[in-house]
C-alpha cells in the first residue's frame, strides 16, 4: 500500500509505522533493527517504535529497551551540535525560512518551558503526543542554551516516561480489549 494511502487511513503516525513495517517485510532485516530504527525517527520516536513493536509481535520488554535506545541517539548530537547547524545553515541560506519557523515555535513556547524550569521541559517530552518527544525537547534545550549535563538527564527520564506510557499504550491496554 503506499504512504499516502496509509496515512490517510491510519494517521500520520501509525500511516508512517506501517509503512516502514511493510517496507521490511519478508525481508532478513531483524524486527529489532525496525523499531530501534523507527525509534529514531523524528515525529514516530517511541511511540511509533512501540507501535511497531506491537505490530511485529515482539515481546514488551526487549521492544521497551529497543525503542528507548533508539529515541536516545539522536539526543546528545541536537543538544551539543543543532545551534551550530542552524548556523551554518543560515550562513549559506539553506532551509532558512524552516530554521527560524522553529525558532519561532522555540520562542513561543519559551515561557512555558522556562516557567516550570526543568518540570517543564520533563513533562513536555515525557507526554506522547504528537509535536512533543524527545526530538523537539532537545531543540528546545539546546535553543533555550539548558546546560547539556542538566537538559540530557531530564530528556531521557522524559523518553524514558513516554515509553512506559506507550507501553501501557499498545501492550497492556490493549490486551485488556482481548479478553
Amino acid at each position: 500500500m503506499e504512504l499516502f494511502e496509509l496515512i490517510e487511513q491510519n494517521g500520520l503516525s501509525e500511516g508512517l509505522v506501517f509503512w516502514i513495517t511493510s517496507l521490511f517485510e519478508g525481508s532478513a532485516v531483524a524486527k529489532e533493527f525496525i523499531i530501534f530504527l523507527t525509534s529514531m525517527l523524528p515525529i514516530l520516536e517511541c511511540r511509533g517504535g512501540m507501535i511497531a513493536a506491537k505490530l511485529l509481535e515482539l515481546p514488551l520488554l526487549k521492544s521497551f529497551f529497543i525503542c528507548y535506545l533508539g529515541n536516545m541517539i539522536p539526543v546528545p548530537f541536537i543538544l551539543l551540535l543543532i545551534r551550530q547547524i542552524f548556523a551554518f545553515m543560515k550562513k549559506h541560506n539553506i532551509l532558512t525560512k524552516f530554521i527560524e519557523k522553529l525558532e519561532g515555535k522555540t520562542d513561543k513556547n519559551k515561557d512555558k518551558i522556562l516557567r516550570y524550569k526543568q518540570w517543564g521541559l520533563l513533562l513536555f517530552v515525557a507526554v506522547p503526543l504528537p509535536g512533543t518527544g524527545a526530538w523537539t525537547g532537545s531543540l528546545f534545550a539546546a535553543l533555550l542554551h539548558i546546560d547539556f549535563k542538566k537538559a540530557l538527564p531530564i530528556v531521557a527520564l522524559g523518553v524514558f516516561i513516554a515509553d512506559f506510557i506507550m507501553a501501557l499504550v499498545t501492550y497492556g491496554l490493549g490486551a485488556l480489549f482481548n479478553f
